[in-house]
């Protein structure tokens, strides 16, 4: 039965990701299904449970899609479309529910209203249901939501400011101590990075750090009196490949590489309001093309267009005091959007430096990721391991995406920004501390995990961990996990050997 929940569970409607179809009632005869014999099998296998139906947005690309290279049309899996919803203190009073409902019009210009399933606050919805709303389920709903308990309502971006779940003030005595450090290090003649770095693992403050992840990531030297002049160099060498490279994106040889990025952006945070903007999604644009043909030995793959968000954010932070996630980019002045946009790019392309064999054809770097994630949980954690033998799980169906996007598409971007924090101080945080803070979120579910009993379960809790609310606190311990599991076993490859 796992096996037949296996083959099913991939099987998902096109126009709604994250959705399952109506699978045919299995067959009386348990046939055991062949595993995928490579990874090429493996990604062919699961491309319709990654792809949206590309159709809809074709825009400038009228013509048909002509076939890529298996890197660039391999889809990634999508961020599931979740609703935020109030605490039921801030509610709103519900509306009275009447004894009885009175007949709905159909008439196709007026179409019926009907009460949203879930936890609806008594919003209501145009439906195209002609069922009939019953109104004791309606009423067990609003009950169900009355009863849940009360979590806090956390921006995705938090002001990019230290804000935990706990609703602990953004400072605190000892923050502010720590932000003096920061400010002491960056006003040297010479910064030492070393000592940066020390400070940056446990969290940067808000107000540092734009410049402190310039310095960390490389893009700035630590000499202070050289960074204006080589900030103006490489923002001008930016723009300089946009007049050269930008007008070829239509282009036989690119036209399939910027019509898949002019896809994915949409798609990028869909979340937060920022992220729909035109302006911002040019931008967007605009960098991952550079990036891709300046960078043909991997190209463009679908995950990259979530690794410029946290820059993006960080350096716009630098210009914005208020909610971030709804800020008008367009209030900014040309020259500074233009700023934070050269950066972004930037100080993305060193990261993806560190990390390019992610990317190149058959992605090596994920596949060897993925398998030394399984080898160090069999090691940690032997109930987990077998339990997902038991279901026939695979780590390679939900660790790719951990892998491929760094966590991003798990955790929210407020998370995302304080990880990277300890990322860019730790040596290869990127490349190497990455998989250990995989192994610690792994762990982190655990009783969830082994409460489990089928495929398609335990499949979806994993695609699906419930990590909105997180913080900083959150983070914060699985690091000091991640980090504790790097000092058992990295230098000592047979601790805990099975």
């Amino acid at each position: 039965m796992a096996t037949d929940n296996r083959i099913h569970f991939w099987r998902r409607n096109q126009k709604v990701p994250g959705r399952l179809k109506d699978t045919p009632k299995a067959s009386n005869v348990n046939t055991k299904s062949k595993k995928p014999a490579s990874f090429h099998e493996f990604a062919r296998s699961t491309n319709d449970a990654w792809d949206i139906d590309d159709e809809e947005d074709d825009g400038i690309f009228s013509l048909k899609q002509s076939s890529s290279s298996p890197v660039q049309s391999r889809s990634m899996p999508q961020t599931p479309h979740l609703k935020l919803f109030k605490a039921p203190e801030d509610t709103e009073p519900l509306p009275h529910l009447p004894d009885r409902l009175e007949p709905i019009s159909t008439n196709p210009e007026h179409p019926r209203l009907d009460v949203e399933s879930g936890p609806t606050n008594g919003r209501v919805v145009k439906s195209c249901s002609d069922a009939q709303l019953n109104i004791n389920a309606a009423r067990n709903t609003l009950q169900k939501q009355q009863s849940l308990p009360v979590r806090p309502i956390i921006p995705l971006v938090a002001r990019i400011s230290d804000q935990n779940a706990s609703g602990a003030p953004p400072m605190t005595v000892r923050e502010k101590t720590r932000l003096d450090k920061f400010k002491q290090l960056l006003a040297s003649p010479n910064t030492d990075l070393e000592e940066l770095r020390k400070h940056s693992w446990s969290g940067i403050p808000r107000e540092v750090r734009p410049i402190t992840w310039r310095l960390l990531s490389g893009y700035l030297p630590a000499n202070r009196e050289r960074r204006d002049l080589v900030l103006q160099r490489k923002r001008e060498e930016y723009f300089g490949f946009i007049e050269q490279y930008y007008d070829s994106r239509t282009d036989d040889n690119h036209r399939d590489t910027y019509r898949q990025i002019h896809i994915d952006i949409p798609r990028t945070n869909p979340l937060i309001p920022l992220f729909q903007q035109p302006l911002v999604q040019e931008v967007f644009e605009r960098i991952l093309f550079i990036w891709a043909i300046r960078h043909p030995a991997s190209g463009y793959v679908q995950g990259i267009n979530d690794l410029v968000t946290p820059f993006f954010v960080v350096f716009l932070s630098e210009f914005v005091e208020e909610d971030v996630e709804n800020f008008e980019m367009a209030s900014l002045p040309l020259e500074t959007q233009r700023n934070i946009e050269a950066d972004s790019f930037w100080c993305m392309s060193k990261l993806l430096d560190g990390i390019q064999d992610n990317y190149t054809f058959a992605q090596p770097g994920i596949q060897i990721k993925v398998k030394a994630l399984e080898e160090l949980v069999s090691r940690i954690d032997e109930d987990v391991h077998m339990h997902f033998q038991k279901c026939e799980v695979e780590y390679l169906q939900f660790a790719f995406r951990w892998m491929n996007n760094l966590l991003m598409r798990e955790l929210p971007l407020r998370c995302t920004i304080r990880l990277w924090d300890t990322y860019q101080a730790e040596s290869e945080g990127f490349s190497h501390f990455h998989l250990y803070v995989c192994a610690a979120f792994l762990i982190k579910w655990r009783k969830e995990i082994l409460s489990m009993v089928d495929f398609q379960s335990l499949l979806m809790l994993l695609q699906n961990l419930p990590t909105i609310h997180w913080g900083n606190e959150e983070v914060g311990l699985l690091l000091a996990e991640a980090y504790r599991l790097k000092y058992m076993f990295a230098d000592a490859p047979s601790h805990y050997k099975r």
